[in-house]
């Protein structure tokens, strides 16, 4: 359909945990983080991106839908790797917003 704008949305996690085992996962499984990247770009993920807090993660994607992220992160295997790279047994703070574009974007 021309002239049709499909939004995506932001989403942000932020995940409780250890952070220093987080770091050294990222180095020894980084095999293990590429390949579920890819499993996200297949689900719908356009965007991704990890931050490091004081004694959380922040995961930064942007997504087609709302439903693809939830649908990918629903995934009992993904919610294992989760908890074994250092992320607390608690539920992530989420943040869904909608993508929109301005003339300052970059």
């Amino acid at each position: 359909m021309e002239g049709v704008i499909k939004m995506s949305v932001v989403i942000t996690g932020k995940f409780q945990g250890d952070t220093a085992k987080f770091r050294q996962a990222l180095v020894e499984r980084a095999a293990e983080f590429e390949k579920i990247g890819q499993e996200g770009r297949a689900a719908g993920a356009l965007h991704h991106r990890f931050a490091i807090g004081d004694g959380f993660v922040m995961v930064i994607d942007e997504w087609e839908s709302v439903e693809q992220f939830q649908k990918f992160m629903a995934d009992p295997e993904l919610q294992a790797f989760i908890g074994s790279v250092g992320g607390a047994p608690v539920p992530p703070e989420v943040i869904v917003a909608e993508a929109i574009s301005s003339s300052d974007q970059f």
